[in-house]
């Protein structure tokens, strides 16, 4: 650091969220293909996205420990750890933080000691090296990097900041300090989660909705205006080609007889719409929508506060 950095050179939180409002269009695709794939990843770990989501839950007590502790981990020696040490697990506490039964919790953590994924020795649970090089976040971190950098473009184009951070700079910086980085992101991504989970009741649900979600974003035909309200309007139904269940199935990894299934869920409370070719689409109508426009919202305001805690680390960094 070559210089001490100025509490006035930290970026609004309450700019953060009025930036991402009024620019939502050019953060879409970036923050939608994060979310989307994963969904994808997630589940390609064990067949359950939630079994992954417990691990990930775990890892995050030692990111909570080293933050009350005020130890700051780099990305190297996190990963080169033999395994992370849980002093205890608790069934009711897991359960009450990710919204998921505690029977589901005992049940899923047993299956995650048979396939050694976890072990057990006495009170301690411990999450083999193995299991947390398989969870690294490397793909997470290069999504997460890129809508911090195109984040960092908007400021700039709109003269709140002097300076674009490279992609290569924003990686570097958040390795540098990588337990306190991760430590916000599962912070933001489990309060994601868990209002979806409330709302559709289980992540696969969601994890085949977002591919829907993303097809009709990343259409290329799709021009929307540029602040979040306009958008939540124009992305409905702009996707005319739509996208099949067998599609979503080999995306997703989940079998063709479940995607169907829960894409019926999802059609039946009017979240996408499926066409006279069979084809679903992105098109949430009456209550869906507005829930769906709430969520929105809801995830921005969080994703801003962990933008605020991440890009103004970042700058100190580089300062």
């Amino acid at each position: 650091m070559s210089t001490l950095p100025s509490i006035s050179d930290h970026i609004n939180e309450k700019i953060i969220n009025k930036v991402i409002e009024d620019n939502f269009a050019a953060l879409a695709p970036f923050y939608f293909t994060l979310t989307s794939n994963w969904f994808v990843r997630a589940y390609d770990h064990w067949k359950d996205i939630d079994k992954f989501v417990i691990i990930i839950y775990l890892i995050h007590q030692d990111l909570i420990y080293f933050r009350q502790n005020g130890l700051k981990i780099n990305y190297e020696t996190f990963y080169e750890k033999k395994s992370i040490e849980i002093d205890k697990i608790n069934i009711s506490d897991i359960s009450k933080d990710l919204g998921i039964p505690k029977e589901s919790i005992r049940r899923k953590v047993l299956e995650l000691e048979k396939q050694k994924v976890i072990k057990r020795v006495g009170k301690k649970i411990y999450i083999v090296r193995d299991t947390l090089y398989s969870a690294k976040a490397v793909d997470t971190l290069t999504e997460v990097v890129n809508i911090l950098h195109e984040f960092n473009k908007i400021l700039k184009k709109e003269k709140l900041v002097n300076k674009v951070y490279s992609v290569k700079e924003i990686i570097l910086a958040i390795k540098e300090n990588f337990s306190y980085c991760l430590y916000q992101f599962n912070k933001f991504w489990f309060i994601y989660i868990n209002r979806w989970r409330n709302e559709l009741k289980d992540l696969e649900t969601l994890g085949i909705g977002m591919v829907v979600v993303i097809n009709a974003v990343k259409n290329k035909d799709f021009t929307p205006k540029k602040n979040m309200r306009s958008f939540h309007k124009e992305v409905m139904g702009s996707d005319s080609r739509g996208v099949n269940a067998m599609s979503i199935s080999e995306i997703t990894g989940i079998p063709r007889p479940t995607v169907v299934r829960k894409l019926k869920n999802l059609i039946d409370k009017k979240y996408l719409h499926i066409n006279e070719k069979k084809l679903i689409t992105f098109n949430a109508k009456d209550s869906a929508f507005i829930t769906t426009k709430g969520m929105v919202n809801k995830n921005m305001i969080s994703l801003s506060h962990f933008i605020y805690k991440v890009f103004n680390q970042i700058r100190i960094i580089n300062s």
